[in-house]
């Protein structure tokens, strides 16, 4: 008797083992999926990680049998199991959390990729010469119209122009049924009339559902400036000695050409290539340059494509012939490589690397170093504004570090004015989000012909709305935050769990029609930019505008081409986007950004804010940035303003040491969830008094996190600060069993217990 482990995507521990008839087992491997029974009436697609005839962990009795197996081949590789027990293992999550992440939904059916097929017609052999086509064409002049259809046919298969006759090694061109019907504007019976007839034979040809971009043009690569060849020469002397090398350049210093470089070198040693990008926006112009050079051994992946599209990614792949390069988001790290040599995580500071909800939570940075790792490749992490924990790790000599400290071509970076809104609202200078010196050098950048970016980190048009008279605020009656209200669609929206309700009419508490916005969002602002420059075309960038797959598309297109003067947006303008002609970029609340209650608020402030700023005066003049906060003596503030990282960092390090917070410690985020408010109280202090009897002071709470309750569910919340060179192994062991004690109690079964490994 033959028996497999198998992982399910079920959030359950570890796998699950299966009897298997010598008939199937012959079909059975490491890799492939397979069909399996789980419960009363369930079943699931499974994958196989070990075939073994070592008995079973149970009685046989009470084993099942596998179904049917699914592939031909193995769909996932060696080093991707490995990597994916390595993500179970280290973010605490189980295994079939981390299969439901990786796999595309395609792959987790029951049922059998379907490959994507189109209808071609050729000609019959019966009429390939030219005396034949004479004589087909003498028996189709009765009928007007199927006559046209096949003369259209044979223009588009090139018989009017050659023929078999003159070349025998002349072959026609293929013609698609849909090509010949919009061609010769017939309907399908007209086709089907001229195949039944013999005329024309119709054959199924297997086609990608994505596009395909042409030959690659390595000519196009552009010669790197003195300071970028110097960058690129001192990354590949730093990777003789350290695997990971940092590429601290400042905005629009050329790194993406660098990277280029790198790329086409990895590609000549017959090698494969990984660009991850923190945003989906961002793959759009990085394609667009990635395209003209390597053409069609460039993939893309990412949750905009179709699960369709994703499944011919992840199994072109697994191909005799897979993509050279393949830029995506951070589900990328999943896919299958054969040949991984270079690792480039562009943007690497970033916040969107870190997978929140739902599990596993990993952070893509961490597993694309251990991916290349398993392979003895290289990685490049670049930005101009390193994270704390990769700087920290280049100083220490962790990784290697190479500056590039000087914009493309000499351009100098932006003049940042620090604006002081609270002395202009004091002074009635200042009624709306604009400030008088930002509406200023608006207007000179359109009288310019040159383009705005204004960040405001806030969607929607008033972050709440509150009654004037009695203070009334509506609130999701799902979570513990107030109602963000959505003028275009006179909608309150909760962000956290998205319930809705209309805008009242007058205020249920009092009855005071008076409801007014407090604060303001990407849409007021885009509302007011309207109302001031009437004559210039505004975009909005934000959650509720990208939600179709064309958006980024569009908008960065229209921006890029000029056809829009003003976007605004929050985060997603803040990285990674290059434009010609943006001269002004507003900043309109940076106080939103240093107030949040996090520690990692003024290093995330600080990121941001450079980052956007360095979107402004890309090419020609010195663009500007006009930075508005209340608190302008702020030294963080003065930092952005210097660009000057070093003291930045100088400062927070010695914050953080102080504190121990990461770089110096590693945290581990325990989050307790129950429907029952008291109920997950007393579980968070039963668990608190666990934790400290192992890890003493390095627990702190339980506390409410400052969102304690979404989607009905009452979150308490633990910290654990772990010191640098514990035993990572032993700690997630014992939080491991203290979890299953609690959980193990009648009281609390349907208590949800997660871990948040390096939380950001």
């Amino acid at each position: 008797m033959k028996y497999v482990d198998v992982i399910l995507p079920v959030p359950l521990e570890g796998t699950f083992t299966y009897t298997v008839s010598d008939e199937i087992a012959v079909a059975c491997a490491t890799g492939v999926r397979v069909l399996v029974p789980f419960g009363k009436s369930k079943t699931y697609a499974g994958v196989v990680v070990r075939v073994h005839d070592n008995g079973a962990p149970v009685a046989e009795s009470k084993l099942k049998g596998v179904l049917s197996v699914l592939d031909a081949s193995p769909v996932l590789l060696a080093h991707q199991l490995r990597l994916w027990q390595w993500i179970a293992s280290y973010y605490m999550s189980p295994i079939g959390e981390v299969l439901n992440a990786a796999l595309p939904a395609g792959l987790k059916a029951d049922t059998a990729y379907r490959i994507k097929t189109e209808t071609y017609l050729k000609l019959a052999p019966s009429y390939c010469s030219e005396q034949a086509l004479h004589v087909a064409l003498n028996m189709l002049s009765r009928s007007y119209r199927q006559h046209e259809t096949f003369m259209c046919y044979l223009h588009l298969a090139g018989f009017d122009e050659a023929s078999p006759s003159d070349d025998a090694s002349w072959q026609p061109n293929e013609v698609t049924r849909e090509e010949l019907m919009n061609e010769a504007r017939c309907t399908s019976a007209i086709v089907k009339r001229l195949t039944e007839q013999g005329f024309l034979k119709v054959y199924e040809k297997e086609v990608g559902r994505l596009n395909h971009a042409g030959q690659p043009h390595p000519e196009n690569i552009h010669p790197l400036s003195e300071p970028q060849q110097q960058a690129y020469d001192a990354i590949l002397k730093q990777w003789k000695t350290r695997p990971v090398v940092l590429l601290h350049g400042v905005t629009s210093s050329g790194k993406t050409e660098i990277y280029i470089h790198l790329i086409q070198k990895a590609i000549d040693e017959g090698l494969q290539v990984l660009y991850l990008l923190p945003e989906i926006a961002l793959t759009v112009q990085m394609t667009q340059r990635l395209r003209r050079v390597f053409g069609d051994r460039l993939g893309i992946y990412h949750s905009k494509y179709s699960d369709a599209e994703r499944v011919e990614i992840w199994r072109r792949q697994l191909s005799a012939r897979p993509y050279d390069v393949v830029l995506g988001a951070r589900s990328a790290v999943f896919l299958p490589f054969q040949k991984l040599g270079l690792v480039i995580v562009d943007e690497e500071h970033e916040s969107s690397f870190k997978q929140q909800d739902p599990a596993p939570r990993y952070h893509a940075r961490s597993v694309a170093i251990v991916l290349a790792r398993m392979f003895n490749a290289q990685t490049v992490l670049g930005t101009a504004t390193p994270s704390m924990e990769s700087y920290y790790n280049a100083q220490t000599g962790k990784y290697g570090l190479v500056s590039l400290s000087t914009r493309f071509s000499g351009v100098e970076l932006p003049e940042t004015d620090v604006v002081d809104i609270k002395d202009l609202r004091h002074r009635k200078l200042m009624n709306d989000p604009f400030s008088p010196q930002l509406l200023k050098a608006m207007r000179e950048a359109f009288s310019e012909g040159k383009q705005v970016i204004l960040f405001q980190n806030r969607r929607g048009f008033a972050p709440m709305v509150e009654c004037r008279v009695c203070g009334w605020v509506p609130k999701c009656k799902n979570c513990d935050v107030s109602l963000t209200y959505h003028k275009r669609l006179n909608v309150l929206t909760c962000h956290y769990c998205g319930y809705t309700i209309p805008v009242p009419h007058v205020c249920p508490n009092c009855e005071n029609p008076n409801l007014s916005g407090r604060g303001y969002g990407t849409e007021k602002v885009e509302d007011l930019i309207a109302e001031l420059f009437p004559e210039v075309r505004v975009a909005r960038m934000d959650l509720d505008t990208t939600r179709t797959r064309n958006a980024y598309e569009r908008l960065i297109g229209e921006f890029g081409a000029g056809c829009t003067n003003v976007l605004i947006g929050t985060q997603m303008v803040t990285k990674g986007l290059d434009f010609d002609k943006v001269a002004v970029v507003g900043i309109l609340d940076a106080d939103s950004m240093l107030n949040y209650p996090d520690f990692r608020a003024y290093e995330q402030a600080f990121m941001m804010m450079s980052q956007v700023s360095g979107r402004a005066g890309r090419r020609g003049r010195r663009g500007r940035v006009i930075l508005q906060t209340r608190s302008p003596g702020l030294p963080v503030i003065q930092q952005v303003v210097h660009n000057d990282y070093a003291s930045f960092y100088k400062d927070l390090l010695a914050e953080r040491e102080m504190f121990r917070y990461p770089p110096f410690y590693h945290l581990v985020y325990i989050y307790l969830k129950h429907k029952q408010d008291g109920l997950v109280e007393i579980a968070a202090q039963e668990m608190g008094a666990l934790l400290r009897h192992i890890f003493a002071d390095r627990v702190l709470g339980p506390d409410k996190p400052s969102v304690a309750r979404v989607k009905a569910m009452s979150i308490r919340k633990i910290v654990i600060k772990l010191e640098n060179g514990i035993d990572q192994h032993r700690v997630r062991e014992q939080l491991m069993h203290i979890r299953q004690q609690l959980l193990d109690q009648k009281a609390y079964r349907a208590l949800h217990i997660y871990f948040d490994v390096d939380p950001i």
